[in-house]
């Protein structure tokens, strides 16, 4: 694990301290510098984060440019995000929250809660 957070620190991702990537885990290619991962944070196996969605030209001619989508990831300090999940672009997942197995986030996840789900909701609140 501490080969892959090296290797995706010199790729220009923002990784905290204490942080784990697990097997298979793909950050994205295109923007890695617009990633920032805080401490404490984990990444379960074959987790996606995307910081772009940019489809094939005939699509923007149909549903124009503003389909061209580029935005920073921010997964904040304690959030662990389990297997399978994907990270779409311009999401920040909140202090301790859990994202659950195989969801899609597309939103803001909140502080302290687990969401799940195609597409994320929330499902609980976290107390300490």
């Amino acid at each position: 694990p501490s080969f892959r957070i090296k290797l995706q620190r010199l790729r220009g991702v923002k990784i905290g301290e204490n942080v784990f990537i697990g097997m298979d885990c793909w950050l994205d290619s295109v923007r890695p510098e617009y990633i920032t991962i805080e401490d404490y944070v984990s990444l379960a196996g074959r987790v996606v984060i995307l910081t772009h969605s940019d489809p094939t030209k005939p699509i923007r001619e149909i549903w124009g440019d503003q389909i061209q989508v580029f935005g920073p990831v921010v997964i904040k300090r304690g959030a662990w995000i389990a297997v399978n999940s994907v990270i779409l672009p311009g999401v920040t997942i909140g202090e301790n929250s859990i994202v659950a197995a195989g969801s899609v986030v597309t939103k803001d996840v909140p502080s302290n809660v687990m969401a799940g789900g195609i597409p994320a909701k929330i499902i609980k609140e976290i107390r300490k």
